[in-house]
């Protein structure tokens, strides 16, 4: 994704659900519940959680990072962007490279899971989803899909697709047609410029788009359940506004995290923790 072209899709996400996670204390407060359900209880208020770095790892700077994933055998799965520049390679978190298979230079590579012993990869204005084996990661086929894609995670029984708008999209596993739409909220706003994604149970996790901010989303109520401040991560890629935080992969069996950026030349292994005075 390209912040010039991408902007003024998601330039009011920063009002909309408190992008800078610092200057948003207090200010959406509910309205009071009307007297005819006084059982009913207004949703929680999010977590406020910030990242915090347990160990970094080199990583390729040329890599516009667009899907991250950490496959069955440990190793990681790249997926990048970049019209003639977008592949996606397996590598190990020692930074020995494996594999690694070209897009057809029109196509700008986007978000990527693991199905079984199949591996989808999105392209971003294309409309088209590769499906690859997921051992050699040759394309073994290809499906259509409406609008753009922006990243993928993978439920067990259903797919998590992200388009940059506020909805997300429960997509079948198999053949990546869409079965239903849902929006996601913080505190009763829309939250938009929702982009890579990783599912971990019954919890969707998004970077928002040119921000160092995640959420954590229920994937059952769409409702936004925790922000995470991850502006402790250094960025030390090249000047450009296109080069931000993205990518998020879970360790299986861990509560640690791996985050990468568009053309970082660091990988962080991290841990989510309360925000400064507040409780766990």
């Amino acid at each position: 994704m390209i912040f010039t072209r991408r902007a003024a899709a998601v330039a009011a996400a920063s009002l909309a659900v408190c992008a800078s996670l610092t200057a948003c204390d207090g200010d959406t407060v509910p309205d009071a519940l009307p007297d005819t359900v006084p059982d009913t209880v207004p949703n929680a208020a999010p977590e406020r959680l910030r990242a915090v770095v347990q160990e970094r790892y080199d990583f390729d700077p040329t890599s516009f990072t667009q899907g991250l994933e950490v496959d069955q055998d440990g190793s990681l799965l790249v997926g990048t962007g970049q019209e003639g520049e977008s592949r996606i390679y397996r590598r190990s978190l020692d930074g020995a490279e494996s594999q690694s298979v070209d897009l057809d230079p029109e196509l700008f590579g986007e978000g990527i899971t693991r199905v079984g012993d199949a591996l989808w990869q999105l392209t971003w204005q294309d409309n088209t989803a590769i499906r690859r084996d997921a051992s050699t990661l040759e394309e073994t086929g290809r499906v259509s899909y409406e609008g753009e894609g922006w990243g993928l995670c993978n439920r067990g029984e259903e797919l998590i697709f992200s388009d940059g708008s506020a909805e997300l999209r429960r997509m079948d596993p198999d053949s990546l047609e869409e079965r239903e739409r849902f929006r996601v909220t913080s505190d009763g706003a829309p939250v938009t410029g929702l982009n890579e994604l990783e599912c971990v149970g019954d919890d969707i996790y998004a970077n928002v788009f040119t921000t160092t901010d995640i959420v954590r989303i229920d994937a059952n109520s769409g409702e936004v359940t925790a922000l995470i401040d991850a502006s402790a991560l250094p960025n030390h890629a090249s000047p450009d506004p296109n080069n931000v935080l993205n990518g998020i992969a879970h360790l299986p069996g861990t509560d640690e995290f791996l985050l990468a950026g568009k053309r970082w030349p660091d990988l962080y292994r991290v841990t989510f923790e309360p925000a400064d005075g507040q409780s766990g």
